[in-house]
């Protein structure tokens, strides 16, 4: 991109293997104030990134409590989070402030196929959450099916799945390189090739909009399942949990949204490479799509310690060191079958208590 800079009224030309090795060694027309601006906020989304993370993590494995089969997958997530932290965000940080990716080529490449993968691995994560969530509450009797097996196999395939991805560009599908400013990698979207075109086609399709109509799909029926029992409770004579539901809808709304603005600009970039061959994208504005990916680690921790209640006293006994004596919890039982079938009401009622306290929703 820093030859692209040079040319500002003609066409990108190639980028040959020369030219990446030393666009990452050599300093971009990019001015100085700028790399300290970018180096700072990146520091800012690292520390964030790897506190927040970090003591999602030690929270789980200090209460053992936490460690039920769906919540397996907000640990795999603080995980895949945390390393977009330190082989991501942090890298940045200190290239940033160097003004130029001065670590070589190699690390270049070992930079973008770790945040390419551990990006993966988080947005497909947050995609079979959604989907187990959807399990729980829509279809109680496969929701209730969920053991831990079957959480860690979803996460296995997941992390397979998300490893193919990652490791083909190093094959000759696509490739990784500079980006923008020449100070972080990523995939070589500039790189002019049917080779690299296909690459960008598919992991759109199955790495992006793919998971994004899973997620919208499977909240969507989530919300309505739950504004639907409300209103077959209130019909009853029942109390409804309205507060619970506006909460619920929040939290979800705030996923969504947090998703769509780390992930969004990144496969918008890829769509329109993949449209318009020759467009020419300035190397600030190819740069920002993949630091709103690496703020992603940053908002995940928050919005789940904001949803549930158990990890959230958790979380808050381990800050105070102990003196946080986090109240009894009541469960809120939530009837997943028709009401008007009292026996079916009462058996799933009891087992639904267990999902109470690992459901987010």
């Amino acid at each position: 991109f820093s030859n692209f800079a040079t040319h500002s009224g003609s066409h990108p030309p190639s980028i040959h293997p020369d030219v990446v090795t030393l666009a990452t060694v050599a300093p971009t027309i990019f001015p100085r104030l700028g790399y300290s601006i970018l180096s700072f906020l990146m520091f800012i989304n690292t520390v964030l990134s790897v506190f927040n993370n970090g003591l999602a993590i030690a929270v789980m494995l200090k209460n053992q409590s936490l460690l039920q089969p769906i919540n397996v997958f907000i640990l795999s997530l603080a995980v895949s989070d945390l390393m977009i932290g330190l082989c991501g965000s942090l890298v940045v940080t200190i290239t940033n402030y160097q003004g130029s990716f001065f670590i070589g080529h190699a690390a270049c490449v070992f930079q973008g196929f770790a945040v390419n993968y551990f990006g993966l691995v988080s947005l497909c994560t947050l995609t079979l959450l959604a989907y187990e969530r959807y399990n729980v509450v829509c279809k109680p009797r496969a929701g209730l099916k969920l053991s831990m097996r079957r959480s860690l196999i979803g996460l296995l395939f997941v992390w397979i799945f998300c490893l193919f991805w990652a490791v083909t560009p190093l094959f000759g599908w696509s490739s990784y390189g500079p980006e923008g400013v020449q100070t972080s990698c990523s995939l070589a979207w500039e790189e002019r090739s049917w080779s690299n075109y296909s690459y960008l086609i598919l992991y759109t399709l199955l790495c992006f909009i793919l998971p994004v109509i899973v997620i919208i799909y499977c909240y969507f029926k989530v919300l309505k399942s739950m504004n639907k029992l409300n209103r077959s409770v209130e019909l009853q004579g029942g109390r409804s949990s309205q507060k619970e539901n506006d909460h619920a809808i929040s939290m979800v709304l705030a996923m969504i949204i947090t998703f769509f603005i780390c992930w969004l600009p990144y496969t918008i970039l890829s769509v329109v490479v993949v449209v318009d061959p020759e467009i020419y994208i300035p190397p600030l504005l190819a740069t920002m799509p993949m630091y709103f990916a690496k703020t992603s680690p940053v908002y995940n921790p928050i919005i789940y310690f904001l949803s549930n209640k158990q990890f959230r006293d958790a979380t808050l006994e381990v800050l105070s060191c102990g003196h946080y004596i986090p109240h009894v919890p009541t469960s809120v039982s939530i009837n997943m079958c028709s009401l008007n079938r009292r026996s079916r009401q009462a058996s799933l009622g009891k087992s639904v208590n267990l999902y109470s306290k690992v459901l987010p929703l």
